[in-house]
């Protein structure tokens, strides 16, 4: 096997494995636009949040959860889509969190549940 071939091929491999690390710790997003409401639950995390808006703002509102004692938070990410970004995070087993976020100039978001 050529030294370039053996490159490709063990970036292909990197490339594989750090997708599924990715995908296995994120829960399912929820793109959405005013008015809508999401529910998740995945393996060490669970949330429930709204999306409300007001004019040319949306408030995402909602709370999450730490559902494991593994050393790990869940975490909810927001990308707004006026491109801003928060996030909240829920550490150790039992602990819940609130969050109400606002962002202007946009009716849209995507949030997603995770652990990290």
């Amino acid at each position: 096997m050529s030294a370039i071939h053996k490159i490709i091929t063990s970036v292909a491999s990197a490339a594989v494995l750090a997708s599924g690390l990715a995908v296995a710790t994120a829960g399912p997003a929820s793109a959405a636009t005013c008015p809508s409401e999401a529910a998740p639950l995945i393996d060490g995390a669970t949330a429930e949040w709204k999306l409300r808006c007001s004019g040319n703002n949306v408030t995402v509102q909602g709370w999450l959860q730490d559902t494991r004692t593994d050393g790990k938070c869940a975490v909810v990410r927001i990308n707004a889509g006026n491109g801003d970004y928060k996030t909240k995070s829920a550490c150790s087993s039992g602990v819940r969190e609130q969050f109400s976020f606002t962002f202007a100039g946009t009716r849209s978001a995507q949030v997603r549940l995770a652990v990290a």
